[in-house]
């Protein structure tokens, strides 16, 4: 089992811990590849788009350690935002009013491409299927059943052979380790 005890914006600040960049592109790659289909991007650009997003993080790394954004995800949302635009001209679809119209809603409000309720689900969700191999098995899907699936932890705790108590301490376990990892990303 591993542990992790600093969040994982603080362990971005070093490009050398390859790790956390993984882990954190395997995070937000379905977060930032929904914001950029919902702003009209086709599907055969948007692979391309997630990763200039995740190039401009990696050469800003340094200053989101030293000006931390008062809101991550808004930041991050905005780099995509720009990155859409950045594709936008140079396919030179400027012609395209409604489609211009969407993108400076989309520049001017956050809950245009993600409600917080979504921002979150999506982001724990890719974050937790991350952790798993963190866990022994029973502690992993006693957690993912309770929560993700929503199964009450009576029903969880007859069908993995464990005590409703373990159920609970199993949740307890996974969510904390979870708030650690996504400390600082979540607002």
């Amino acid at each position: 089992m591993t542990t992790t005890h600093s969040s994982l914006l603080v362990r971005l600040r070093t490009r050398d811990d390859s790790a956390a960049w993984s882990r954190f592109v395997r995070i937000y790659t379905p977060l930032i590849h929904h914001w950029i289909l919902r702003l009209g991007v086709e599907q055969n650009h948007a692979n391309d788009l997630v990763q200039d997003v995740f190039i401009t993080l990696l050469g800003k790394v340094s200053w989101i350690a030293a000006n931390r954004p008062e809101s991550f995800r808004a930041w991050l949302r905005t780099v995509t935002v720009n990155k859409c635009r950045d594709h936008f001209r140079r396919q030179n679809r400027k012609s395209e009013p409604a489609l211009l119209a969407q993108m400076e809603l989309a520049g001017e409000d956050t809950t245009k491409l993600l409600t917080d309720l979504e921002y979150r689900n999506v982001v724990a969700q890719s974050a937790m299927r991350l952790m798993q191999d963190s866990f022994l098995e029973t502690t992993w899907k006693a957690c993912w059943e309770h929560v993700a699936n929503g199964k009450p932890a009576k029903e969880v705790a007859s069908d993995l052979g464990i005590s409703e108590n373990a159920v609970y301490l199993a949740r307890g376990r996974v969510l904390k380790r979870l708030r650690q990892e996504l400390e600082g990303l979540w607002e």
